[in-house]
């Protein structure tokens, strides 16, 4: 077998496997995090979750695909371990960096619900005052 074939299966296996994890991972503490977020309305956030995970898969996984060809033939041993930790440290920096636009998304949708906390009255109105002629 070719060593650049055998150095695609090996990308493609680790790749697949570290999407499946990131995302399994952001999945099971993103729910907790998301039911929080909607004020504990457990079907909205499972919904948004799985819609999140179905990006995060979708874009990881289209970009471990188009970054699967490489131009050159890997010659020896030595090239088919720079071959993949060029390419794995590549996909592992594109899911570092999915991972953190994830977080940073959940964390605005935290602060929005927060704010919207805040701005209800302490203390709902006793009566209405009509406005003055005068002012």
């Amino acid at each position: 077998m070719d060593r650049t074939v055998i150095a695609y299966v090996i990308y493609l296996v680790v790749s697949l496997g570290l999407t499946v994890w990131v995302a399994r991972t952001l999945s099971s503490n993103g729910r907790v995090f998301l039911a929080d977020v909607l004020h504990g309305n457990e079907k909205l956030a499972d919904a948004v979750n799985h819609l999140l995970v179905v990006g995060f898969y979708l874009v990881n996984l289209g970009f471990v695909a188009l970054y699967l060809s490489g131009d050159d033939t890997i010659a020896d041993t030595r090239g088919i371990f720079e071959a993949l930790s060029t390419k794995l440290g590549v996909v592992l920096l594109v899911l570092g960096v999915m991972h953190l636009a994830n977080v940073y998304v959940l964390n605005r949708f935290r602060r929005r619900g927060v704010m919207e906390q805040e701005q209800l009255p302490p203390v709902a109105p006793q009566e209405w005052v009509a406005p003055s002629a005068g002012a």
